[in-house]
């Protein structure tokens, strides 16, 4: 039986899918490894924390992903430690430690919140980086306004409605906008009880919203995130985080119990594992071919890699550049087995979107077209719907999309019987 050069994909997010995809039914070896059995759909974790969609939706197997793959393999497991000297990985299994040798390694891990060294943030503050995080903050949410409806210090329950959300990048914005529909428009009306108002406040560092994107853009989306009944607080960092309050750098004081941080990732603890220095971020640095420097074996794509573009600027952490740097890595792999030529990557730059909420956002596609409210919404959906894994998910996320657009209703309300340690 012929043998083929081993490759090991660590991480099945974005980059290391992609990666898998384009090395399928080729001339080698792919093992694919994850501390889930499932791919997540990043984008639309916030709509899984905010009830719109039920997380099966946004997530698919990845054993399902490759039945018909006979070249690609998948362990779940948990990578322990690198050894680039002997190209070998350790990987932690429920069961015990396995040591793995590769020809090649494609190092896709992602990214991690960074809370740049403040343990009180990191203790007291939600993310939205995986699926449990998203059923997290959807639970203790929902929690929250039951707790609210049963109490009667007019002050406690405004503290318990109050959510505020750290950063305006897209994330950011999506997350409080959500949240505002999700409770003034769907919760208002179960609780009827009381008459009872959630208080959404989006807090920037930077003077201004979607920093990245141009100036009328900023400024449509601020209007339209003000229409919708956000509070902005640009200009302004995070100083101090307690578990009932948050204390802006201002001397602003907001009484809650919810603080969800998007403003800022690092590379994942796995890039501390290949023994090299790494740049800013704990990203690691890689070459045009997306090569570590110093390995040539080892490739490194998405959200862990550090590459410069033509402006001197690093690529965004974002999945379109992770899906074109794993595809050119796959291919750089075989071209290297075949004896051919590298191939350099060049990021085809689609565009940036993002939603506010119901007909609200803005999106500017192939850097050329603006476009903002009812149309930039409807391209959002269609572009993830398309990108969505899995016909099944498609279909569902489709059908939930039409029904909370027609309805106003979210039908993924349910509290699961878990511990929230933040609580």
């Amino acid at each position: 039986m012929e043998k083929f050069p081993k490759v090991i994909i660590i991480g099945a997010g974005f980059g290391g899918l992609f990666a898998a995809k384009s090395l399928a039914d080729k001339p080698v070896d792919v093992l694919l490894i994850d501390k889930n059995n499932y791919h997540t759909f990043t984008p639309l974790l916030y709509q899984v924390a905010t009830c719109a969609l039920d997380p099966s939706e946004i997530a698919h197997p990845i054993r399902t992903i490759f039945r018909k793959n006979r070249n690609v393999s998948f362990l779940l497991g948990e990578v322990a430690a690198i050894d680039p000297g002997n190209k070998q990985i350790t990987v932690q299994t429920s069961k015990t430690a396995e040591q793995i040798d590769y020809d090649y390694l494609i190092v896709a891990a992602g990214s991690q919140s960074n809370y740049f060294g403040s343990s009180d943030l990191e203790t007291f503050s939600y993310d939205l980086k995986t699926l449990p995080d998203a059923v997290d903050l959807r639970n203790h949410a929902l929690r929250l306004f039951e707790k609210a409806v049963w109490t009667d210090n007019p002050e406690e329950v405004e503290a318990l409605l109050t959510f505020v959300v750290v950063g305006a990048g897209p994330t950011g914005i999506e997350t409080a906008g959500a949240l505002y529909e999700l409770y003034n428009h769907v919760l208002d009306k179960e609780f009827s009880s009381r008459n009872l108002q959630a208080r959404v406040v989006l807090v920037e560092m930077q003077e201004t919203v979607l920093n990245a994107y141009p100036q009328d853009l900023r400024q449509r989306a601020e209007k339209q995130l003000k229409s919708l009944g956000v509070e902005l607080k640009l200009g302004t960092p995070v100083k101090r985080v307690q578990q009932n309050q948050v204390e802006l750098g201002d001397g602003t004081i907001i009484p809650t119990h919810t603080l969800v941080w998007s403003a800022g990732i690092q590379g994942s603890p796995v890039a501390n594992m290949l023994g090299i220095e790494l740049v800013r971020g704990n990203r690691v640095e890689v070459n045009q071919q997306m090569q570590v420097i110093g390995h040539d074996q080892i490739y490194c794509i998405g959200d862990m890699s550090y590459l410069l573009d033509n402006d001197g600027a690093p690529y965004p952490q974002v999945s379109p550049v992770a899906q074109q740097q794993a595809r050119v890595a796959a291919h750089n792999i075989l071209a290297e087995i075949e004896g051919k030529r590298l191939q350099a990557f060049s990021y085809q730059d689609l565009g940036s979107m993002a939603t506010i909420g119901r007909s609200r956002a803005v999106a500017w596609l192939f850097n050329r077209i603006k476009i903002s409210g009812g149309m930039a919404w409807l391209a959002w959906l269609v572009f993830h719907l398309i990108t969505l894994v899995g016909f099944r998910n498609r279909l569902n996320v489709f059908v939930n999309w039409v029904w909370n657009y027609i309805t106003y209703d979210r039908s993924v309300r349910i509290i699961l019987d878990r511990n929230l340690q933040k609580e």
